[in-house]
């Protein structure tokens, strides 16, 4: 690691210099303080770090010399000192992990609803709803992009944007299927059902950031099936937008025009490739790591909503919360920190740290 570090340190003397001698050049200033800005925590972590050490060894001879005074107050530091290297030596290794471009995005949620029928829908209306709440709590800006409902108050699919900058960071644990168990309103018996919906969590992009090619996309227009009024009914706003290299196909028509609703469903295929993109890379580099959301069969689960236990359990880190309700209105923030904690553990053992 002290490696690592110094190569580092040794970059950003040198970009020191560089601003230095470069400083009538604004457009090299300006991406060398850019790079500085980047390293600059690292380093001043790394440096902490080294004088901490430093004081330790010297605290340590201190400690077992003849002077009593002195070995009782280097007792003391050796104390502190104690905590405080192993602290700031987990920080660096955080900082030293490679950062997920993405991570710094607003996210765009789809949710669909899985087995399970009606009751199917119907919780994917309660996701929807949790991470909309979720979203108010955090001060985010939402919109909502496409939605497909079943009737009885649920979703076959609802697709919205989440505006923040770190949205996509926290929220990029959620891909996969959500399970719940509970007894459906419309169950007469009193049965407890167990129903699914698949959550998928996509970083949006720039339209500069992915080029796509008129000749890969077609467009087909219809008329909405939705509310909207008579100008949605009669003329076709609804868009279709089939990606024709991967197969790829993207819906939108809770707009009134059908512009609006193309360039809504432009921006879900672009997020929806470059989640592709990102998907073969990591297969690549990581192959035991890859995550996917899966078919929404009742087996397959990163998490279990149990109504009658009033119990949530992420399978993936062993979290269980008995406070089901607080949870479904969007009290997330400890499970997030859990996700996020055993995602970095699991990153620091790949990177051997």
């Amino acid at each position: 690691m002290l490696d690592k570090i110094a190569g580092i340190e040794a970059r950003y003397d040198e970009i020191e210099k560089e601003l230095t001698q470069d400083a009538g050049n604004y457009q090299r200033v300006a991406e060398l303080s850019k790079e500085r800005s980047e390293l600059q925590e690292i380093v001043e972590k790394a440096r902490a770090y080294r004088d901490a050490l430093k004081r330790q060894a010297e605290a340590k001879e201190l400690a077992y010399g003849n002077d009593a005074e002195m070995a009782e107050l280097a007792e003391m530091e050796l104390a502190e000192l104690d905590e405080q290297v192993p602290r700031l030596e987990n920080e660096i290794k955080s900082l030293l992990l490679p950062t997920d471009p993405r991570d710094k995005r607003n996210v765009i949620v789809e949710i669909r609803a899985g087995a399970g029928g009606d009751e199917a829908g119907i919780f994917a209306a309660d996701l929807y709803r949790m991470y909309t709440r979720f979203a108010e709590r955090q001060g985010w800006k939402q919109e909502l992009l496409s939605t497909s409902a079943t009737g009885v108050g649920g979703y076959k699919e609802v697709t919205f944007l989440l505006k923040a900058k770190g949205a996509f960071s926290r929220l990029k644990h959620e891909s996969g299927v959500h399970r719940v168990q509970r007894v459906p309103a419309t169950e007469a018996q009193g049965r407890i059902h167990t129903s699914t919906a698949t959550v998928a969590v996509l970083a949006e992009v720039d339209e500069v950031e992915i080029k796509i090619p008129e000749s890969d996309i077609r467009m087909d227009v219809y008329r909405s099936a939705g509310a909207g009024g008579q100008n949605v009914q009669k003329n076709s706003t609804a868009v279709r937008l089939t990606h024709l290299p991967t197969g790829i196909v993207v819906q939108c028509q809770d707009e009134r025009s059908q512009l609006q609703n193309r360039l809504r469903a432009m921006a879900i295929l672009r997020a929806r490739l470059y989640e592709l993109e990102e998907e073969k890379r990591r297969s690549e580099q990581e192959a035991a790591r890859r995550s996917q959301v899966g078919t929404g069969e009742r087996s397959e689960k990163i998490r279990t909503y149990n109504y009658p236990q009033s119990r949530v359990s992420d399978h993936r880190i062993g979290y269980t919360s008995h406070n089901l309700p607080a949870l479904m209105d969007g009290d997330l923030e400890e499970l997030f920190d859990e996700l996020a904690t055993q995602d970095e553990a699991d990153r620091l053992a790949a990177a051997g740290m």
